[in-house]
């Protein structure tokens, strides 16, 4: 039989993230223990105070539609959470949509902005969505890929040198999955210049905003004239550790949010109301941002643990991430890349993501999350550094 698939569909790759976590589910379901620091999830439960509240929510049966727009008094929160994050005031009315955790958010904008062939910038290791995002769109990634000698800062001249006619969009992940850089301030405010002069949208993915160890963070859109230019994205799945909640939104000016608006109508129509009435009532709550910066300030202490880790490793060389919660590894000196070197450590019961699946200029690198706790981390180096001994081995 012919197939039937969309033509756009033969370009669109596996997430090399999820690749990684159904071979740990099947190695799991074997019996054989593994490690996982692969995955972006925080291994700590949901706030108890938005727990009950949601809990309180669906017992007063708060279970119908909410506006496409999400529920006015979470988007209202949201507004504030806003204001204090990135110094913009948003309306609540007009400026924000709550969606199905920020995967949707980013489909959704790329969906009611790309155009075929239209250029998109992204920087690159990058999410797995975003390259993909775009060709489902029919629209070109361009990749620049950020240099190891830069700390994966980017360069504006390279920026400038890959803008064209067709650029229609410039996707920044700031804190940065996969590198955990936190971009300068002195780097974004020419990166607005050149989106102002050339007329250029920037996706601006903040999802890892409060995820900042060392107070570097800036939101784009709190450069002078940057509203109407800057379309965020951002949600409570990593700083809330709500990753199966699915809670997202889009804030933008209204004739930005207005276009994204029929988009998300017809993808998810709206986010579930128990939970965002629940979301909406503890958010504000003393509890909950002491459990939110009980997680924050435990993944300071993780990072700074995992790299102590790192530096007893020969042959592995990494760059100190500023914010998010993962590391980028560079494993060339093993004599392995880092396709090779994931799954030869999934044999000895680890599970890293390969970095290729980030970007094709990243082959030797692989991603090593420290969502998951201290014990797992040391346990996890315990078999990296026998397998490093066993590759040092066969060398000699």
């Amino acid at each position: 039989m012919e197939n039937r698939y969309a033509s756009r569909i033969e370009k669109v790759q596996m997430s090399s993230i999820r690749v990684v976590m159904e071979k740990v589910e099947k190695l799991r379901s074997q019996g054989k223990s593994v490690v996982s620091l692969c995955a972006g999830e925080p291994d700590f439960n949901t706030p108890e105070g938005i727990k009950k509240a949601t809990i309180e929510a669906l017992n007063d049966n708060q279970t119908h539609y909410s506006s496409n727009r999400g529920y006015l008094g979470l988007r209202k929160k949201v507004a504030h959470l806003l204001k204090e994050q990135t110094t913009i005031d948003y309306d609540s009315d007009t400026e924000i949509i709550m969606t199905c955790g920020c995967s949707e958010a980013i489909n959704n904008v790329c969906q009611a902005f790309i155009n075929k062939d239209d250029e998109v910038i992204i920087f690159t290791p990058a999410f797995v969505s975003y390259q993909n995002t775009v060709l489902l769109c029919q629209g070109i990634p361009v990749e620049i890929p950020l240099k190891l000698s830069l700390g994966f800062q980017i360069d504006i001249e390279e920026v400038k040198n890959k803008i064209t006619k067709k650029t229609k969009m410039i996707i920044l992940n700031n804190p940065n999955n996969p590198t955990g850089a936190v971009y300068q301030k002195e780097t974004l405010e020419q990166l607005c210049k050149l989106a102002r002069e050339n007329n250029i949208l920037i996706l601006a993915d903040e999802i890892y905003n409060q995820l900042d160890y060392e107070n570097q963070y800036v939101s784009i859109a709190s450069f002078e004239n940057m509203k109407d230019y800057t379309i965020i994205v951002n949600g409570f799945s990593k700083a809330y550790a709500m990753t199966g909640w699915r809670m997202g939104y889009i804030a933008s000016s209204q004739k930005h949010i207005d276009q994204i608006l029929k988009v998300h109508q017809y993808t998810t129509t709206s986010q579930m109301t128990f939970a965002q009435i629940g979301m909406a009532n503890a958010i504000d709550q003393e509890d909950v941002k002491k459990e939110v910066q009980h997680m924050v300030d435990t993944f300071a202490l993780r990072r700074t643990f995992i790299m102590e880790q790192l530096d007893q490793c020969k042959n592995l060389f990494y760059i100190k991430p500023h914010g998010a919660f993962y590391i980028m590894v560079d494993v060339s000196k093993t004599g392995l890349n880092g396709q090779e070197f994931a799954d030869k450590l999934l044999e000895y019961g680890v599970a890293v993501v390969p970095a290729n699946g980030f970007g094709k200029d990243f082959s030797d690198f692989i991603r090593i999350s420290f969502a998951s706790s201290k014990e797992n981390i040391a346990e996890a180096f315990v078999r990296i550094r026998k397998l490093l001994n066993d590759l040092n081995k066969e060398a000699c």
